[in-house]
């Protein structure tokens, strides 16, 4: 008798326990999964160097916040054109390529930080060719993934790809910022461009992935299938809409120095830093327990749910007393966010064809990289009406209302059911069948 509770909780922390087989049983994603590690920190390194060097060059809030404003375009652009060529070319050989071109981008860096009088065009210039490469590189990549494992690992890829973006969002920016501070941006950019050329070292080890048989060329005609096929999916477009809802009215990380400095007192550098990392911190909570997301099938309304937590734990942050418990929300927030994600991912992977899903990864880095914008734009002007909480409270609350209401409009995403879905027993069946090499196409 004494040893059922111990025992039923083991069982309950198995269950939860995260999934690492994917990294266990497939070399392709381990060289992946590193090369991508590697190469984000030294892109965080240069995210903080940039705009620290623009404000010591010029001492102006327009010229650093124009920074990021120049980066937009690109990654619309080439977000959409890289899932198209993901598609139609070897995708390795894309990877490969577009991380020779976010070198050379840090190089350029590198040779203006050491110039006498460093050129602030510069920086806008390899800005928005890094943002463009990075778009280029998203969509191959995740379409090397969904090639390299099989369907029922596709959520734990998923939660470990966060644990790993995660983990970077919070330890990247932290050492970014101690090194350019205390060493100058020429050797933040060169620690960029060495995470470049080790990253290198994993990418010419994956195999080769030639585009699926009988694939259309990039062109715009296929750019434009691949949004046709996106939009005759409804449980596809839920997942998208809601996650674009949900950043758009609950994303508010550009409110985060002006609630330290409110509420922090005497603490507000440490609020500050907690408040940045608090949605990192949550993902990495949610990712490290993840194990019961594949016990879960009805993943749209997965995603709806977790969407619905992470506006109300926005909105509950709005209300609370302390800045302490505000951010015990916030990292809340974050683990419901990532839940999400994992479920989306889930969708995603497991029911778009091989010959789309480069060009369908394109339209999901839009879909998840223009929320926050919306956001943190939504979220400074109502803060302006009406103050912070008020910007917070109500964000968090249109947030569910904004999921609750595209839950009841979509009711094929409600019920999406991977052991049901068409899509999902096609690509079981398609995975399952030997490729004409004679090998299964796992």
């Amino acid at each position: 008798m004494p040893q059922n509770p111990p025992r039923s909780l083991r069982a309950l922390l198995r269950r939860m326990r995260m999934d690492v087989s994917p990294i266990r049983e497939s070399r392709d994603f381990r060289l992946l999964l590193g090369s991508s590690m590697i190469t984000m920190f030294g892109s965080f390194v240069t995210l903080v160097a940039v705009p620290y060097q623009a404000k010591e060059l010029t001492g102006s809030y327009l010229v650093v916040g124009l920074l990021s404003a120049a980066e937009l375009i690109p990654m619309v652009v080439c977000g959409l054109w890289g899932g198209a060529i993901a598609d139609a070319l070897d995708r390795r050989k894309i990877i490969v390529y577009s991380e020779i071109g976010l070198c050379l981008s840090a190089l350029a860096l590198l040779v203006n930080a050491l110039l006498p009088e460093p050129q602030i065009w510069v920086l806008y210039v390899a800005g928005a060719a890094s943002a463009g490469l990075f778009s280029i590189r998203g969509p191959s990549e995740q379409a090397v993934i969904n090639r390299v494992l099989k369907l029922d690992q596709m959520g734990a890829a998923f939660a470990i790809q966060g644990l790993v973006r995660s983990i970077g969002s919070i330890a990247g920016p932290a050492l970014g910022g101690v090194m350019v501070v205390a060493l100058g941006p020429a050797i933040s950019y060169s620690a960029d461009i060495v995470s470049f050329l080790v990253s290198l070292l994993l990418l010419v080890r994956v195999r080769t992935m030639a585009p699926p048989e009988g694939a259309a060329p990039a062109s715009l005609d296929s750019l434009l299938a691949g949004v046709r096929y996106a939009v005759a999916r409804p449980d596809l477009m839920g997942t998208y809409l809601v996650d674009i809802a949900a950043m758009a009215f609950a994303f508010s990380t550009s409110l985060f120095p002006f609630m330290a400095e409110q509420y922090g007192g005497s603490h507000e550098s440490l609020a500050l830093g907690l408040l940045a990392a608090s949605p990192g911190i949550g993902a990495v909570l949610a990712s490290l327990t993840s194990g019961w997301t594949a016990h879960v099938h009805r993943h749209g309304l997965g995603v709806i749910i977790s969407a619905l937590f992470w506006g109300a734990w926005v909105a509950v942050a709005a209300v609370m007393p302390s800045i302490w418990l505000i951010i015990a929300c916030l990292v809340a927030a974050g683990a419901a966010d990532m839940y999400s994600g994992i479920f989306r991912g889930m969708v995603w992977n497991q029911t778009i064809p091989d010959e789309y899903r480069g060009r369908l990864a394109g339209i999901e880095l839009l879909s998840y990289s223009t929320g926050p914008m919306l956001g943190n734009t939504r979220a400074s002007l109502m803060a302006n009406l009406g103050g912070l909480r008020f910007s917070l409270g109500i964000g968090g609350l249109l947030c569910m209302l904004g999921v609750l209401t595209l839950g009841a409009l979509l009711p094929k995403f409600r019920a999406y059911d991977v052991r049901t879905s068409d899509h999902a027993q096609a690509e079981r069946t398609r995975r399952s069948e030997p490729t004409a090499a004679g090998e299964l196409s796992i």
